[in-house]
């Protein structure tokens, strides 16, 4: 049997979802954004909120990186993060930042089983989460750097966060 590659055309659209809610606070670069949609889209992230000075307006660039799912995933523009946090918690969620700390847990040994509902604190592409949001989360996690860098790229960061995330839920 011949190997051949999908297209777009053989791809059939899916409705799922999964707990999983992301606030992006203070992304500044636009291209980030856009690549932060499409990843919600592709694993089925349930609301993406865009916090603080996060690049938000409207940019061919973030439509052209997002392949338009800014049109299709559940998204909000808050500036108040901490509230947003405090709305979720009372919904139920597990807040955890992804971000490597004195305290943070390896991804891998982290047991997403033990909660039903989380929401990822993404942060600055220099500076990380901030102290505040720091200070409410129910956890930290970080990835294991093996290189000679301490961090990635925010969103190949989250890429590997909430593939591994779901995987568990």
């Amino acid at each position: 049997m011949k190997n051949r590659k999908l297209t777009f055309k053989d791809h059939e659209k899916g409705t799922a979802k999964y707990p999983i809610s992301i606030l992006a606070d203070n992304i500044t670069l636009t291209k980030n954004i856009g690549a932060l949609f499409r990843l919600c889209d592709s694993l089925g992230v349930e609301h993406l909120y865009i916090a603080s000075n996060a690049a938000t307006s409207p940019d061919p660039k973030l439509s052209k990186v997002s392949r338009f799912t800014e049109r299709t995933v559940s998204h909000s523009t808050e500036q108040a993060p901490l509230q947003i946090i405090k709305e979720l918690r009372q919904k139920g969620y597990t807040i955890i930042s992804l971000e490597l700390t004195t305290n943070s847990i390896n991804i891998r040994e982290f047991d997403f089983t033990a909660t039903d509902k989380i929401c990822l604190i993404l942060g600055n592409e220099a500076n990380g989460v901030n102290d505040d949001l720091l200070a409410v989360s129910d956890h930290c996690i970080h990835i294991p750097m093996l290189g000679m860098n301490s961090s990635m790229n925010v969103i190949c960061a989250a890429s590997i966060a909430v593939f591994e995330i779901s995987r568990h839920l």
